[in-house]
């Protein structure tokens, strides 16, 4: 028998182990981008919640930023992505009107972590996200999506608008660009695992 006949002999005998499932979730306003986030990196085809936006949704929620939006999530998306053989994402998006958010509590239960994401034209609808992570004690991210390329105020003046610690990331991304989701998504792995003492 030769070394290689060997090391093919344990192998055939070494079990491959699953990658470790983790539950992330992510959160905004009506519009940020969570559905097209969660589109863009599911490798997957993501199951989404989206419905025609009704004319009395329309005269609740502000669509004057998003004109082209047709549709909303009313329960939740729902995507995975396998970030390396030892570990896959499991990944939950919220909806963002505040009329759904008796659901959070059952979408976040058993989530690592959270990300956030925000539009700068439309600050004050992220504001229950945060808050909602940061009453609950769990690590979370903000990604501040550039929508046409840009946004309208620098890192810090959203920090401050936004009053959260100096421990929590702020980043920006596109929503549209898997590898971009993907960078968000680490960012919000690697403080969930510091805080945990991964």
């Amino acid at each position: 028998m030769t070394p290689t006949d060997s090391l093919t002999r344990d192998a055939g005998r070494t079990a491959v182990r699953p990658p470790l499932p983790v539950k992330m979730v992510i959160a905004g306003g009506f519009g940020v981008g969570k559905t097209t986030a969660v589109g863009s990196i599911s490798e997957i085809e993501p199951l989404t919640t989206e419905a025609s936006i009704t004319e009395v949704a329309a005269g609740v929620d502000d669509l004057s930023l998003t004109p082209r939006k047709t549709t909303t999530t009313v329960a939740m998306d729902f995507g995975c992505i396998t970030i390396d053989p030892t570990l896959k994402l499991y990944l939950f998006g919220t909806p963002g009107q505040e009329r759904f958010g008796f659901m959070w509590d059952d979408i976040v239960e058993g989530a690592l972590g959270g990300l956030v994401i925000v539009d700068t034209r439309r600050l004050d609808d992220c504001y229950a996200a945060v808050d909602y992570f940061e009453h609950k004690g769990i690590p979370f991210a903000v990604a501040i999506n550039a929508f046409d390329g840009r946004v309208e105020h620098t890192l810090d003046e959203v920090r401050w608008a936004l009053d959260v610690a100096e421990g929590t990331p702020l980043v920006v991304f596109d929503a549209r660009e898997r590898g971009s989701v993907r960078d968000a998504l680490l960012v919000v792995l690697e403080l969930a695992l510091a805080r945990n003492g991964g």
